[in-house]
């Protein structure tokens, strides 16, 4: 059974940096794509980074430069480093995982999220 369980949310100052942390288990992590997507509220869930089972990663142009997704495989764990925070980032943050072995990003399964918070 896939679980995944955010970690590392809370509520920052504006500039300031926070690192979530994604623990997977109930499969073999290193061969899956792994993402982070958020959603504000009242709006449509947004993604947010990838990190394919090669180490390549993608991010949305808006969070270029400012956030950093990482996996750890002998840990099972998927990081997102995200600095220079802006209220605009506040928002819950979800873990997510391919549905396909072996490299296809196509997200299916999620966690329960952890929430961000940033004040100005």
């Amino acid at each position: 059974q896939v679980q995944l369980v955010e970690s590392g949310g809370g509520s920052v100052q504006t500039g300031g940096s926070l690192r979530l942390s994604c623990a997977a288990s109930g499969y073999t992590y290193s061969s899956y794509c792994m993402g982070w997507f958020r959603q504000a509220p009242g709006k449509e869930r947004e993604g947010v980074a990838s990190i394919d089972i090669d180490g390549s990663t993608t991010y949305a142009d808006s969070l270029k430069g400012r956030f950093t997704i990482s996996r750890d495989n002998a840990k099972n764990t998927l990081y997102l480093q995200m600095n220079s925070l802006k209220p605009e980032d506040t928002a819950m943050y979800y873990c997510a995982r391919a549905i396909t072995y072996g490299g296809s990003c196509d997200f299916g399964y999620w966690g329960q999220g952890t929430q961000v918070t940033v004040s100005s």
